[in-house]
């Protein structure tokens, strides 16, 4: 059902595997969409202005685009770098300005944000974060990052929360895996990402069975960095998305080590009584990220 008297949205959703685009105003009026690999900066953004111009020949101009990215990426307007992603272990992507890349097309503003942080937006909106003022929006896939919206904003700082790197306990004996993360070795995402998987077990983490004893070890790192989270922010919901993070068998084993690992010390029913609901997969399935784009694109528009 098209909404012709809502301003028409662009949203970007730059994931390290693919990009995806779309065009519409929410969850129930995506005009069109499209997907391909990230490859080269130049080549994926042309991609992605190419999409647009051809949108608004069919569809009418766009008020605004948001852009929802994987960085680290520099997310401060009033910084040289703004638009910028950082140094990165994508190659190639390195000091790229993407957001340059999208501006230098189109003379409307253009939001920019982690991809965690836009997904986070997206479910604040239209899906599991309607209605609280904090919470913690995680994805779990080929890298590990998060987005959090505490007291009725997205929360940045000296640059953007990276939750995907924090460390934790790393019992060797139990788990000789050395990590994944070329900066940290056996952080978060160097134990727990979808590359940290296959690189142990020398297969994807999707053909590993539900009683494979990957899906124990991963339920025990997400859930020490769960119980992290909840110490530190405080959120009424944490939200799980990404390729591993939605995978209908591990959401239990989570919920329940990290229930064990508070062992009561938050003295919340969202914890103590209601766990399956403080810990949860997005309601907006995989279509978060490019969803929250649509919503930074609102938010930047009605400025």
């Amino acid at each position: 059902m098209q909404n012709k008297t809502q301003p028409l949205y662009g949203g970007i959703e730059g994931g390290g595997t693919k990009f995806v685009c779309a065009v519409g105003t929410g969850p129930n009026d995506i005009r069109a969409s499209a997907n391909f690999p990230t490859t080269t900066p130049q080549e994926t953004m042309a991609q992605a202005v190419e999409f647009f111009k051809q949108q608004e020949v069919v569809h009418g101009k766009l008020s605004s685009i948001g852009f929802g990215c994987f960085g680290p990426l520099d997310p401060n307007p009033d910084s040289k770098t703004y638009g910028y992603i950082l140094p990165t272990p994508k190659p190639g992507w390195t000091n790229a300005n993407v957001v340059g890349m999208v501006q230098s097309s189109f003379d409307i503003p253009i939001a920019f944000d982690t991809d965690v942080n836009a997904a986070a937006l997206g479910e604040w909106q239209w899906g599991q974060g309607q209605g609280l003022n904090t919470f913690i929006y995680l994805t779990i896939g080929t890298g590990v990052g998060g987005g959090a919206y505490v007291e009725g904003k997205l929360l940045h700082g000296l640059l953007h929360p990276e939750m995907g790197h924090i460390p934790l306990p790393h019992d060797t004996t139990k788990d000789p895996f050395v990590g994944a993360c070329p900066f940290h070795g056996d952080c978060f995402e160097g134990l727990a990402s979808g590359v940290a998987i296959e690189k142990r077990w020398g297969q994807r983490g999707g053909t590993l069975p539900p009683e494979h004893a990957a899906w124990e070890l991963e339920a025990e790192y997400i859930a020490r960095a769960l119980a992290s989270y909840s110490y530190v922010i405080s959120p009424e919901r944490i939200i799980i998305g990404g390729g591993v993070g939605q995978l209908p068998h591990l959401l239990p084993k989570i919920q329940q080590r990290t229930q064990q690992l508070i062992n009561g010390y938050i003295k919340s029913p969202a914890i103590l009584e209601n766990i399956e609901t403080y810990i949860t997969n997005p309601g907006l399935g995989n279509r978060s990220g490019v969803l929250g784009a649509f919503a930074l694109a609102g938010q930047i528009n009605s400025k």
